[in-house]
């Protein structure tokens, strides 16, 4: 707990602290490239922050788990940068301080001072820096969870058929997570025909053909059907060159050709209807 003397010391000074905090942190703007911010959203925020530290310095009982993690998700919400949060508390800090220097002689009330004080700094700089790493690890975690998701789906688009439409370049990680969306996304839909769509894959390379062959090769161990479609002249003729064998694998130039393929194997056609609705 922060002795009452050290609190009165900082009351006094209140104003004076509030001042030169303020000058303090405009002046660091610049290095957290917070220009794009307006200057009244600026200031606002710095009294909103500057506010939050005054209210939770001067809480005089001792910070309980709860009082700290209510502080460093108000300091959160403000928007503002890690770096400057932490920059913003370590100006406070250093201002305080030197208000040590100035009104105490003696030796022991400087260093009960600064004990006080840093007893109320490290443990919200700490939390304040664990909360939002770990902020951050939970958004990346997500972010990584959704673009795996995205890059991997399988759409069901008839009864019976689902397509796997694949954009960029594919190595073993996104591999592996084609063949698991593609082998669960088969008994989820009860898909009898699936469509991989290459036509956004840039390079088919030996790797990559290895890894569709053993894609297709599992849909075909569960009981379905794979057929290879977007194959241009380019990536034919490299298959050709590589002596890449897809002669057991239904394999089609365009995802319309191999639409009609998927629809009668699982015996249904595309057709016309005249304007009375007749075939």
């Amino acid at each position: 707990m922060m002795e009452d003397t050290v609190i009165q010391i900082i009351k006094d000074r209140r104003e004076e602290i509030i001042s030169s905090w303020m000058d303090e942190m405009e002046k660091a703007r610049g290095e957290h490239r917070l220009q794009h911010i307006t200057d009244e959203a600026f200031r606002s925020s710095n009294r909103q922050f500057i506010e939050m530290i005054w209210e939770n310095l001067e809480d005089r009982n001792e910070p309980s788990v709860d009082l700290s993690e209510r502080f460093i998700g108000r300091l959160l919400e403000i928007g503002l940068p890690l770096s400057y949060l932490t920059r913003g508390l370590q100006t406070f800090r250093n201002l305080v301080l030197d208000l040590c220097f100035e009104q105490m002689e003696h030796s022991e009330s400087i260093h009960k001072f600064y004990t006080d004080i840093d007893r109320w700094y490290d443990p919200i700089i700490n939390r304040l820096v664990s909360t939002s790493v770990k902020t951050w690890e939970d958004t990346v975690s997500s972010q990584r969870t959704a673009l795996k998701e995205l890059s991997a789906p399988l759409i069901p688009v008839f009864e019976g058929i689902s397509v796997m439409p694949l954009i960029g370049a594919i190595d073993t990680e996104r591999a592996k997570l084609i063949m698991e969306n593609l082998l669960d996304g088969v008994i989820e839909h009860s898909a009898q025909v699936v469509l991989i769509d290459i036509t956004g894959v840039p390079i088919v390379d030996t790797m990559v053909a290895h890894h569709i062959i053993q894609a297709a090769e599992a849909v075909r161990l569960i009981g379905a059907k794979c057929i290879l479609v977007g194959i241009r002249p380019e990536i034919a003729q490299t298959i050709i060159t590589l002596g890449i064998d897809l002669s057991d694998f239904l394999t089609k130039s365009t995802l319309k050709k191999g639409m009609q393929t998927a629809l009668e194997i699982t015996d249904r056609e595309i057709v016309e209807l005249t304007e009375g609705g007749s075939r």
